[in-house]
């Protein structure tokens, strides 16, 4: 289902529709977690219904619109998209898996591998200290690491803390010491190149990657063959990270790490409740 909703004003007061590409089951699971919310904290009114501001709250999400073009064309202030926004965002994160309890899930439902990779969400340019902690010089811009586990369909489980872009992805995998969750739920995983080194037990090994080829020690056609499989597998990854970043509001952050960590938690339980392989 394609949802209509009134979006944006613009200079003249002229009022258009846009189309928002969700499910009627996505904006219910919003409308819903806002519902319970407020009977939570007794709040008996807003001034527009649970319904009216999940769908803004979702179309800022998705579009990446103005908080003041979305506001006017709903007859609120901008300062209440915002506050609405922020609320909707903690109320979804909440709701997102931590790492030991995601794998625990996996391995109930039979699975035995997962897939583990990192992307970068890029950021706005700081100025002063802060502008070289986030400028990653692999991908040459401003951004945030994260780390992210899908299942061998591609379906996102679990999203890591937001760390700065010049970070490497093995030293984060490290500090989320996920050999050692990946070893407490009886999983294993397949990662790229990045993560070579990553496992501290190679006798039995819990972090499969391809092999890398070295000045002296060129591949030989096993090991070629070898690192096509494990590519080949790890396809679905991608797939689970361009379903997060079909939510627009990931082009460009705005925001500090703490919050781009609670914004991409939230996404992703949006993204597995309008994506399920």
């Amino acid at each position: 289902m394609r949802l209509n909703n009134h979006s944006v004003e613009g200079p003249e007061g002229l009022v258009y529709q846009c189309r928002l590409p969700l499910s009627s089951a996505t904006l219910d699971l919003v409308a819903t977690a806002i519902r319970t919310h407020l009977q939570k904290i007794g709040s008996r009114w807003r001034k527009l219904p649970p319904g009216r501001i999940a769908l803004i709250v979702l179309a800022v999400l998705r579009h990446d619109q103005r908080l003041s073009d979305v506001a006017g064309g709903n007859g609120v202030s901008a300062s209440t998209v915002r506050r609405w926004l922020l609320e909707v965002v903690g109320l979804l994160a909440a709701r997102a898996q931590r790492l030991d309890r995601a794998l625990k899930k996996t391995t109930r439902k039979g699975g035995v591998v997962v897939l583990l990779d990192g992307t970068l969400v890029r950021t706005r340019r700081r100025t002063g200290d802060e502008n070289r902690p986030n400028y990653s010089g692999k991908h040459k811009v401003h951004g945030l690491l994260f780390l992210a586990l899908t299942d061998e369909r591609g379906n996102l489980l679990w999203i890591s803390a937001a760390r700065p872009g010049r970070s490497s992805e093995i030293t984060a995998a490290r500090h989320d010491k996920i050999t050692t969750h990946l070893r407490r739920a009886g999983l294993g995983a397949l990662a790229d190149l990045g993560f070579v080194g990553l496992d501290d037990d190679p006798d039995d090994p819990v972090i499969v990657t391809g092999r890398r080829a070295t000045r002296g020690h060129p591949l030989t056609s096993a090991e070629k063959e070898a690192n096509r499989l494990v590519s080949r597998e790890r396809a679905a990854n991608e797939h689970g990270f361009a379903d997060l970043k079909n939510w627009r509001i990931l082009t460009k952050l705005r925001m500090n790490a703490r919050h781009a960590t609670t914004l991409l938690r939230a996404l992703l339980v949006l993204t597995n409740a309008e994506v399920q392989r």
